[in-house]
């Protein structure tokens, strides 16, 4: 972004806590008035030219609270860390969902850009998780009249963040390496400030809209060329040991434990590291691909950095130990027969799912489509599910959990269980969101999310069957004249 706008643009930036999103936000407030997101953007003071707002993009309300007045918006988000007390699910079906919020909401605030933060991604057959994550993220993104420019990066040489950091921590603790074949694949780092003059040169730049743009710095390296020059700054002298074998899910505990980064960042990040991670000649632009800093000055600048961090946090006071919410986000990706929605999977999964628990429990629906399971023969509901008809489309249905001994009455004030068709595709997300448990939790994780993963993966299994067999539940077992009255609360 640059001085060419005759007034101030107004960007939503998220993620403007984070690594990346506090050095964009301090460059875009030169020539723009931002809106900073996160999820707790009301314990920041706004200033001049920021407005912080506490967005949570696991919800599309607050997603479109969020962007509401943004000209433009820039995409800095992951879930591969967990984002409640008990995750169950992947990070690539929670980052579809936040994904989906975004861009749903984006389109409905008008906003005129979105610029978006992915990996470089090689040329092959076969992708790691995390790198078709990110791609699945950015045609999500797109899938929504919104103008997309996707900047795709490497290994970010910065003083946080995840890849950088876990490899200086690798170089300072072990003065032996074991080197797997990994670590001799071709990798193009970039430097945090190139990555800064990408993004902020992209937003409202007409050239680059609707663009996937690689960017890398001026080295191709390896692994262990980033190790060993991170060493020189360093000041130390690690004797590398080759190994021929590629060890990607040893290396991944290895790294893990070495390192003391959760599994859940460290993972995905060695599985992608068996690709080429190298910027694409036809992919480049002369305006942003090419970064101008060296790795071994990025990796000096980014270590001194580091080392002012952690002697200005010596002198301030501990943080207060935050509260532990114990809530709960299960999301599971499940198939949908052809041509069939996501209101068609909430209302036949009701349909499958009172067949599965008889006869020890019934699910109950009322003319409202909302939903009780109950215990067989007793009044008293389990769990209370309330349709949300203004919340809902075609693809997307959204039920707030409102009840039964099983929710803590007095903690819920967001819990929901939605249906959600990924765009493009014959899929479906099924997330429960924010839901707090009356069992103590020791007892919960143990049963009642167990309980669920399990009816899940039935159903998931179920579903492969109709598709394989053409043949739906409500084909098969059930009488026609409640096939006709189910079909009737289908097209209500």
């Amino acid at each position: 972004m640059n001085s060419q706008f005759g007034e101030r643009p107004v960007v939503a930036l998220t993620g403007a806590s984070g690594y990346i999103g506090q050095n964009l936000l301090r460059k875009l407030t030169k020539f723009a008035d931002v809106i900073a997101l996160s999820r707790n953007g009301d314990k920041h003071e706004d200033t001049e030219h920021v407005t912080w707002r506490s967005c949570d993009l696991f919800s599309l309300s607050d997603a479109e609270k969020g962007l509401k007045g943004a000209d433009f918006a820039v995409y800095l988000v992951h879930s591969m860390k967990p984002s409640a007390k008990l995750t169950q699910g992947s990070f690539e079906d929670m980052d579809i969902i936040l994904a989906d919020n975004f861009a749903q909401a984006a389109q409905r605030q008008g906003v005129k850009q979105i610029v978006y933060l992915s990996g470089l991604i090689p040329k092959s057959r076969t992708l790691s998780r995390h790198l078709q994550s990110r791609l699945e993220v950015e045609k999500i993104l797109g899938s929504y009249e919104v103008p997309v420019t996707t900047i795709r990066a490497g290994l970010i040489v910065g003083p946080k963040g995840s890849s950088f950091p876990i490899l200086a921590k690798l170089v300072r603790r072990l003065p032996v390496m074991t080197l797997p074949k990994w670590t001799r694949t071709k990798t193009h780092p970039i430097a945090l400030p190139d990555v800064l003059h990408a993004l902020d040169y992209s937003i409202g730049n007409p050239q680059l809209s609707g663009e996937s743009i690689d960017v890398g710095g001026p080295e191709v390296m390896t692994y262990k060329d980033m190790m060993h020059q991170t060493a020189e700054v360093m000041g130390k002298k690690p004797i590398f040991i080759n190994v021929p074998f590629l060890s990607i899910k040893l290396s991944r505990l290895w790294v893990s434990l070495v390192t003391g980064s959760s599994k859940e960042m460290v993972y995905p990040l060695i599985e992608s590291l068996s690709y080429p991670m190298t910027a694409q000649p036809e992919n480049m632009s002369k305006d942003v691909s090419y970064g101008k800093i060296p790795f071994k000055e990025a990796a000096c600048t980014s270590l001194k950095e580091e080392k002012r961090e952690q002697d200005a946090a010596k002198k301030t006071l501990k943080p207060k130990t935050p509260i532990i919410q114990y809530d709960v986000r299960s999301v599971q990706r499940i198939p949908i027969p052809e041509g069939k929605n996501a209101l068609w999977v909430a209302r036949y999964y009701t349909t499958w799912l009172s067949h599965l628990v008889s006869p020890f429990l019934r699910v109950e629906e009322d003319e409202d489509q909302n939903c009780q399971i109950c215990i067989m023969f007793s009044n008293l509901p389990l769990l209370e599910l309330s349709y949300s008809p203004e919340r809902s489309t075609p693809n997307r249905v959204l039920y707030y959990i409102t009840g039964g001994i099983f929710e803590n009455a007095e903690k819920n004030e967001r819990g929901r269980l939605e249906f959600r068709q990924i765009p493009g595709g014959q899929e479906c997300i099924v997330a429960i969101h924010d839901y707090m448990p009356s069992l103590p939790w020791f007892i919960y994780k143990y049963t009642q999310a167990k309980a669920h993963l399990w009816v899940m993966y039935q159903f998931k299994r179920h579903l492969k069957n109709c598709i394989k067999q053409g043949e739906t539940l409500e084909e098969k077992r059930i009488p026609q004249t409640q096939i006709r009255t189910e079909k009737e609360k289908v097209l209500r």
